[in-house]
């Protein structure tokens, strides 16, 4: 298929599950009625809680009998996320969501892609890990300490009908060695689903998206949280889909929404032929 009509879901999630998930499937049902055949969730888009304790009650399951074989997964928001893809018929992309972790002091922030059949797709465990603290903006962030990083040798590149969809969430965005390796497994779709802060958002964001869909001349499709989620907790917001010239198809404005946008794949095959930049890479090649 040459032509996907995606779209990315923003949020202003809470601590309350049952409202962020009728969010979820409400604006779904919005970007469904628009022609959406694909669509993508925000981090944390089930659980944004300013204790962070909270997730390891909502943390689900997923697991792999044997390599190559199908995942299995369950728990009460990997359930109903499923059964809203299946009753959508849409691939959807939770963009993060606590998953059981190898201790019970520690999740993963794994993002899962879903088939138009409920059937789990792919998984990705977040290997970049959020801690800052911004002595200006009176923001200090660890999300080490109740998170577990991913393995680093992750390439997590799930098939679709329009080609190779490259998993990752939020600060990964920040290190483009991943993108490469997405790239060089066979992305043609990149999910960066996110949280970002308002401080580093406003600055940030459009550059560092625009940079990761030009330089891997893939599309991107960035969903993501806005507004106040708790007293000390603000997100920037802006979920777009970016192209891989890097034109910003569409931008959501504030507030909870759905942006919405065709993407042409043949426009792609048509940059990496003109301007074949991917394979022009002397550094970092393997093999």
């Amino acid at each position: 298929m040459s032509v996907l009509t995606a779209a990315v879901v923003q949020l202003c999630s809470t601590a309350e599950v049952a409202r962020n998930l009728a969010s979820v499937a409400a604006l779904c049902e919005r970007a469904k009625a628009r022609g959406a055949e694909l669509i993508v969730l925000p981090e944390n888009f089930a659980l944004l809680s300013s204790d962070e304790r909270d997730k390891f009650s909502w943390a689900v399951r997923i697991t792999q009998a044997a390599a190559g074989g199908p995942l299995a997964g369950e728990g009460e928001i990997l359930d109903r996320m499923r059964e809203l893809a299946q009753r959508l018929g849409v691939h959807l992309v939770l963009g993060g969501l606590p998953e059981a972790g190898r201790s019970p002091e520690r999740v993963f922030n794994s993002s899962v892609h879903l088939g138009p059949d409920g059937s789990i797709a792919a998984v990705y465990r977040k290997i970049h890990l959020f801690d800052v603290h911004f002595a200006s903006a009176a923001t200090s962030l660890r999300e080490s300490a109740t998170v577990e990083y991913g393995a680093t040798d992750q390439a997590i590149v799930s098939a679709t009908p329009w080609g190779g969809l490259g998993l990752s969430v939020c600060y990964d965005v920040r290190f483009p060695e991943l993108y490469r390796r997405l790239v060089a497994a066979g992305a043609q779709l990149l999910s960066i689903p996110a949280a970002f802060t308002l401080h580093t958002g406003k600055d940030h964001w459009h550059v560092l998206l625009r940079a990761r869909a030009i330089e891997n001349q893939c599309f991107v499709l960035a969903a993501a949280q806005q507004g106040r989620h708790s007293p000390t907790r603000y997100t920037y917001g802006h979920s777009l889909i970016v192209d891989p010239w890097g034109t910003v198809l569409c931008d959501c404005p504030d507030g909870e929404g759905v942006a919405v946008a065709e993407l042409d794949l043949l426009s792609l095959h048509k940059i990496r032929s003109e301007l074949p930049a991917l394979h022009h890479r002397r550094i970092g090649v393997e093999g």
